[in-house]
């Protein structure tokens, strides 16, 4: 078994190496965002973070420094248990003018742990949840199982938000950490399908594990990413966090566009396309998981360290 992930790991490596030729041309195109711009992702940091609170405390919105950093969050709906089904939580922020959405991520060494698994395989969309979305879109059987259990509460619960709080352009934004991430990016691509016509979607997910295959990563650039101008979709990755590299693309995992990365100087920095290879992005800078660094994966992220 040692031998196994050993050979992975090393064949991860080999791949890297491979793919790394085109880093020159698409390293010209990386820019740094600005202090600004990386300031207006903190409020959905935190409440990323707050997805590791317990849903009676996210209910009430009395969780300590989380909810204190989003005061005027108005909670609507909250559930899961934190084992079988990982925490989450609906309600409207008034001061950015949409809904939002959260799930719990886990621990470093569960998650790795999952993303490693010699038997870990694609299952397609479940048909009902997912209406119109094409067959040859696959994505990981465990994050679609996890996601289908809180599918029909997370819905519910989105709609009474946006009918109580509905503004003339309602907006929904679902973020997540580590498996939080990756199950609010399938509610990213659920929610507009069952949601009225012009529902403004972001996503904003942090420490974002390969979630899909190249149909998958592609259905999002198509439908979530090209939004708000190409701003629909963001993932966030710090340093040297080897979870964003999981599961490896030599599995035929990809990720979708929308990848900033924090590098050690604590720069945030744009990297074009899926996966980019260029070591100023998370493919280039983490080549394979003996190169990681797992404290990387719960921050911090502009100061804001994930848990409740």
């Amino acid at each position: 078994m040692i031998h196994s992930f050993l050979s992975t790991l090393i064949f991860c490596a080999l791949i890297s190496v491979v793919t790394a030729a085109p880093s020159l041309q698409r390293r010209q195109a990386i820019t740094t965002i600005s202090t600004t711009k990386r300031a207006s992702f903190k409020p959905y940091s935190f409440y990323a973070s707050t997805a590791y609170c317990q849903p009676a405390k996210t209910l009430t919105w009395k969780c300590g420094a989380n909810c204190k950093a989003n005061p005027s969050f108005e909670p609507v709906a909250s559930g899961g248990d934190g084992s079988d089904t990982p925490f989450w939580y609906v309600g409207f922020d008034p001061t950015l003018n949409t809904v939002i959405s959260a799930h719990e991520g886990t621990n470093t060494s569960s998650i790795l742990s999952l993303l490693t698994d010699a038997n870990v395989a694609f299952t397609n969309l479940d048909s009902k949840l997912f209406p119109g979305v094409p067959a040859a879109v696959q994505v990981h059987s465990g994050f679609a199982a996890s996601q289908a259990q809180t599918a029909h509460s997370i819905l519910a619960a989105v709609k009474s938000t946006l009918s109580t709080f509905a503004s003339t352009s309602p907006s929904v934004t679902v973020v997540g950490h580590s498996l939080g991430a990756a199950i609010s990016l399938l509610d990213a691509v659920y929610l507009p399908l069952h949601l009225p016509s012009g529902t403004q979607i972001k996503y904003i997910g942090y420490g974002l594990p390969r979630v899909g295959n190249q149909n998958f990563a592609n259905y999002v650039d198509n439908h979530i990413t090209a939004l708000n101008g190409g701003q629909g979709l963001t993932r966030i990755n710090n340093r040297e966090d080897p979870i964003p590299i999981n599961p490896g693309m030599f599995l035929g995992f990809h990720h979708p566009s929308g990848e900033l990365h924090i590098q050690d100087s604590g720069d945030w920095d744009a990297c074009p396309g899926q996966d980019n290879p260029s070591t100023l992005c998370i493919v280039g800078d983490v080549p394979s998981d003996v190169q990681g660094n797992l404290t990387n994966h719960d921050g911090p992220y502009n100061g804001v360290t994930m848990g409740c």
